[in-house]
C-alpha cells in the first residue's frame, strides 16, 4: 500500500489517539472505561456522519464500514477492564497499538523495500519501526502511569519484549483486523512480564542453572535432529522446536520439558496413525505429517511464557497449571482431529450440529472427542505426577483443555472457512484459552 496523503493522515490521527493513553494516570480505571465507552460509541454513531468517512480507505468505503476504527476503542475498553489493577499495563499496550503499530505503517510504506519471507505485505523496515517504537511507548507509559514501581531499565526490557511479540504477530499474514488480537495478546504477555520485576537476580543465582542450560541445548539439539531424520519436523520446525524446548528447560527444567515431549509424542503418533488412508481422503496433514516453526509456535508459545512465568513470578503453581493446559489443549486438539478423521464413524458442524463430511473444519465426532480428553488426561496426570501442581489440578486441566478445543471448533467453523483465519492461528487461540480457562480454577487448586 502506497503511502499516500490519506493514509498518512490516518495513520497521524490513530497515533494521535494514543496520546490520550497518558491520562489513565489521572482518570483511574472507573473513568478511563468511560472515556474509552465514548470513543466507542462516537466511531459508531457519530464520526461516520460528522466527516470521518474521509479517513476510510477505499474498500472501506465500498463496503460502507470501517471495522478498524470500531476496533480501536473497543481494545481500549477492553485492556481498561482486564487490566484495571494494573492500569499501567493497559496504557503501555495502547501505546505499543497506537505508536508502534502507527509507525509501522507509515516506515512501512514509505521506505519498506525488502520484504518479510513470510508476508510479502510487510517489510523489515516497518517490523523494525514497529519495535522501536512500541518499546519507547510501553516503557514510557508503564514509568508514568505508575511511577516509582519500575526501574527504566526494566520498562524498557519489558516494553521491548512485548513490542516484539506484537510486531511478531501482526506481521503474520491473516484476515481479521489486528487492531484487536494483537494488543490484547501483547498485553496479557507484557502482564505476565511486569510480574517477574525483582525475581531474575534470584533466577541467575538459582544452583546448578548453568548444568541446566547445558543440559537444555544437548537434548534439544539431539531431539530436534531426530525429529528431522524421522521425518516428523521440517527444517524450519527444528529452529522452532529447538527453541522452544530450551526456554522450557531453562525455566522448567526437565519436568517442564516431558510435558512438551508428551505433546509432541502425542500429536506425531496421532498424525502419523493412519497416515496413507488420510492421504487418499486428502484429510492428511500436508508435508507428510512435518511440523514447522509455525506449527511450533503455535502449539507451544502460550506454554513457553507460562513455563517463564512460573520461574521467574510468586505464581508459580497458577503458571505451571496454565503450562499445562496449554499443552493439554494442543495435545487434545490435535488427537480430536487425527482420530477423528481416521476413525469418526459421524462427524458433526459443532454450530449446527448438522452431519459434515471428515475434515470439515469445525466437525466434531464422538470418537475425537474421546481422543482427545484422553490425551489431555495424559498431560495432566504427567504434570501432577512431576509435582508440578497438586492432583487436583488434573481435572481442571482437562476441563479448560475440552474447553480450548470447543472454543477452536467453533471459531473454526465460523471463521476458517471465509479465510480470515489459518490452522495455526487457531490452535495459538485454543491453547491460550485453555491456559486462561484453568486459571479461574486455580484458588480451588491451591486452597
Amino acid at each position: 500500500m502506497a503511502l499516500t496523503r490519506g493514509e498518512l493522515a490516518r495513520k497521524f490521527v490513530h497515533m494521535g489517539v494514543g496520546s490520550f493513553a497518558f491520562l489513565l494516570r489521572f482518570l483511574g480505571p472507573f473513568w478511563s472505561a468511560v472515556l474509552a465507552a465514548v470513543a466507542l460509541a462516537n466511531n459508531l454513531f457519530i464520526l461516520p456522519r460528522i466527516g470521518g468517512r474521509r479517513l476510510w480507505r477505499e474498500s472501506e468505503l465500498a463496503t460502507g464500514s470501517s471495522i478498524g476504527i470500531i476496533l480501536y476503542p473497543l481494545c481500549v475498553l477492553l485492556l481498561i477492564l482486564i487490566f484495571w489493577q494494573r492500569l499501567e499495563v493497559a496504557a503501555a499496550a495502547w501505546g505499543i497499538l497506537a505508536f508502534g503499530d502507527g509507525m509501522a505503517s507509515v516506515a512501512g510504506m514509505a521506505l519498506g523495500r525488502r520484504k518479510l519471507p513470510w508476508n510479502p505485505q510487510k517489510s523489515w523496515m516497518g517490523s523494525g519501526a514497529y519495535v522501536l517504537c512500541g518499546t519507547l511507548a510501553a516503557a514510557g507509559l508503564l514509568e508514568w502511569t505508575a511511577p516509582g514501581r519500575y526501574t527504566w531499565a526494566f520498562a524498557l526490557a519489558v516494553g521491548f519484549a512485548a513490542s516484539l511479540v506484537a510486531a511478531l504477530l501482526e506481521s503474520i499474514p491473516q484476515g481479521l483486523d489486528d487492531n484487536l488480537g494483537v494488543p490484547l495478546v501483547s498485553a496479557l504477555f507484557l502482564f505476565g512480564l511486569v510480574l517477574t520485576q525483582g525475581h531474575w537476580f534470584d533466577y541467575w543465582e538459582t544452583p546448578g542453572l548453568r548444568t541446566r542450560l547445558l543440559l537444555a541445548v544437548a537434548v534439544n539439539a539431539a531431539l530436534a535432529a531426530a525429529a528431522y531424520a524421522l521425518r516428523t519436523v521440517d527444517a524450519s520446525g527444528v529452529i522452532g522446536g529447538f527453541f522452544v524446548g530450551f526456554m522450557i528447560w531453562a525455566f522448567l527444567d526437565w519436568k517442564g520439558f516431558l510435558l512438551l515431549l508428551a505433546f509432541f509424542v502425542i500429536g506425531s503418533a496421532c498424525t502419523k496413525l493412519g497416515y496413507k488412508r488420510k492421504a487418499a481422503q486428502n484429510l492428511a496433514q500436508e508435508k507428510g505429517g512435518r511440523r514447522g516453526a509455525r506449527h511450533a509456535f503455535a502449539n507451544a508459545g502460550v506454554a513457553t511464557a507460562c513455563a517463564l512465568f512460573a520461574a521467574l513470578t510468586d505464581y508459580q503453581v497458577l503458571f505451571a497449571l496454565a503450562f499445562a493446559a496449554s499443552f493439554a489443549t494442543a495435545a487434545a486438539d490435535t488427537a480430536s482431529s487425527e482420530i477423528g478423521q481416521l476413525l469418526g464413524r459421524r462427524t458433526f458442524l459443532i454450530t449446527t450440529f448438522r452431519p459434515v463430511p471428515r475434515g470439515t473444519e469445525g466437525a466434531v465426532s464422538v470418537e475425537g472427542t474421546l481422543a482427545g480428553v484422553l490425551a489431555s488426561l495424559a498431560v495432566a496426570v504427567l504434570g501432577a505426577l512431576l509435582g508440578l501442581y497438586p492432583w487436583i489440578g488434573v481435572l481442571a486441566i482437562v476441563v479448560a483443555a475440552f474447553v480450548g478445543t470447543t472454543f477452536e471448533s467453533v471459531v473454526g467453523a465460523a471463521l476458517e472457512k471465509r479465510r480470515l483465519l489459518d490452522n495455526e492461528a487457531l490452535n495459538f487461540l485454543n491453547t491460550l484459552v485453555g491456559a486462561l480457562v484453568v486459571v479461574v480454577f486455580t484458588p480451588w487448586v491451591v486452597a
